[in-house]
């Protein structure tokens, strides 16, 4: 069992859990007095602890020491236009799956869906519970980042030196990533990016790849794309 707390309170000793990560143990999985329970605190530490003591309104852990997490380079990132409906969920729950660090939000051009400022935080709240219910299931210690930006240049502003690539079904050019510690990904909407966005990515150092020879869904490419780079990194 894994739980998430805040990075202030991972430390040797006794822990009072409570709210939604008291309920998951108690109701979800269950937990009984002794049980070993694995706390993170989703900036890259960990610790091993046992439940103490369980109630209807708290969970007491005994902690042990905390310990570093290694991180598994390279760094991916996607900047990922935001889609419509439920499709922009499942996207950001399987890029955690596969192995994302980071996601930003952005409103492309054709992009349907748009934030404004009254729907922003509401909205990001939401991403960010999605990203560490997908982070726990698929049992991950570090939790990616979500964050939003008001366009395409804000989005590409002050990236780090890395590989930089955009996904673009019309070229043949087959994705493959160097020695580099950070890779950013850029994906298209339903619609597709249009020739202006291409371009100002162009001029930013993206290389346009395929990913074969179907076009595949604005929530499916990414996936894909940190998938094979995940796996690449491993070999």
């Amino acid at each position: 069992m894994r739980i998430f707390v805040t990075p202030e309170s991972l430390a040797i000793g006794d822990l009072e859990i409570t709210g939604d990560e008291h309920h998951y143990l108690g109701r979800v999985r269950r937990a009984r007095i002794g049980d070993a329970v694995e706390i993170v605190d989703g900036n890259g530490r960990r610790a091993a602890a046992t439940i103490s003591a369980i109630t209807d309104e708290r969970t007491i852990l005994q902690v042990a020491a905390p310990e570093a997490i290694r991180a598994n380079p390279p760094h991916i990132r996607a900047l990922v236009p935001l889609i419509k409906g439920d499709r922009m969920d499942a996207c950001i729950e399987k890029l955690v799956e596969v192995g994302i660090d980071s996601i930003v939000v952005w409103p492309a051009t054709r992009s349907v869906v748009r934030l404004d400022d009254a729907r922003r935080e509401g909205r990001l709240a939401k991403y960010r519970a999605a990203v560490q219910a997908a982070a726990r299931q698929s049992g991950r210690a570090r939790v990616p980042e979500v964050d939003h930006a008001n366009d395409l240049a804000a989005a590409i502003a002050g990236l780090p030196p890395g590989d930089r690539v955009v996904l673009d079904p019309a070229v043949d050019t087959p994705l493959v990533v160097g020695d580099s510690p950070d890779v950013t990904i850029v994906s298209g909407p339903e619609g597709g990016l249009t020739s202006s966005e291409l371009e100002r990515l162009a001029q930013a150092g993206f290389v346009a790849v395929g990913l074969g020879p179907r076009v595949l869904r604005a929530e499916t490419a990414p996936t894909i794309a940190v998938a094979l780079i995940r796996h690449a990194s491993r070999s």
